[in-house]
């Protein structure tokens, strides 16, 4: 794991955006795409603000993935992909084939299904951005849970947070990407930082090789 830590969940964010447009330089001279994929919460929203500010020209060569995604209906306000059309996608030039959202409404099973189809010619993915929770669990993948290891994408039950039902991508596929990049801030996120580091195993720390980016509100000594 590699930590570095900056001042506050605005630093977070502006890190993060740099790291996001060197990966994308990167990708797109080499193979001439980049896939990134997006994480919910409020300092990826922060992030995806500052990204929908560069004005670059290979936007058209993006691909948007999701981490995981709430079973709700397609445009409730809690679901990840509303929260990036809002923040980044309505404010950048980029075609609704670029953007490949999980589709949640249909259910956690058929959903997981049918996105493990859409992805599975994709990976690796170029760039993971993650956040961590409070608990320690990462996109939609709990502590206390285990996932069948040969599927890419999974479905969730009785998450122990509203809504139960949920979609996410599984470790295999977030661990084979290119980079991972956590994005960790406030105060909140302080126990399970100690976790992490203190060797518990909670999933967030199941994604060996990642890059932290987290405050200092988040640290503990």
């Amino acid at each position: 794991m590699s930590w570095r830590l900056v001042a506050d969940a605005e630093a977070v964010a502006t890190a993060a955006v740099e790291k996001i447009l060197a990966c994308a330089g990167h990708a797109i001279r080499k193979k001439g795409s980049f896939s990134l994929v997006l994480a919910g919460g409020g300092t990826p929203a922060r992030a995806y603000r500052l990204l929908a500010e560069q004005g670059r020209p290979d936007w058209p060569a993006w691909r948007f993935y999701f981490g995981d995604e709430r079973c709700l209906p397609a445009d409730d306000p809690d679901r990840n992909s509303v929260m990036a059309e809002q923040n980044l996608f309505r404010h950048i030039p980029v075609q609704n084939g670029q953007i490949h959202v999980i589709p949640a409404e249909q259910g956690a099973e058929a959903a997981a299904a049918s996105y493990a189809r859409e992805i599975e010619t994709v990976l690796p993915f170029d760039l993971v951005l993650l956040g961590l929770g409070e608990d320690g669990h990462t996109a939609s993948l709990f502590p206390g849970r285990e996932y069948p290891e040969e599927q890419l994408v999974v479905a969730v039950h009785d998450a122990p947070k509203p809504p139960p039902d949920r979609v996410s991508l599984n470790y295999g596929a977030l661990s084979s990407a290119h980079e991972l990049l956590f994005l960790v801030s406030g105060q909140g996120k302080a126990g399970a930082v100690r976790q992490w580091r203190n060797g518990k195993d909670i999933p967030a720390a199941r994604l060996p090789g990642a890059e932290i980016l987290v405050d200092e509100a988040a640290w503990c000594e």
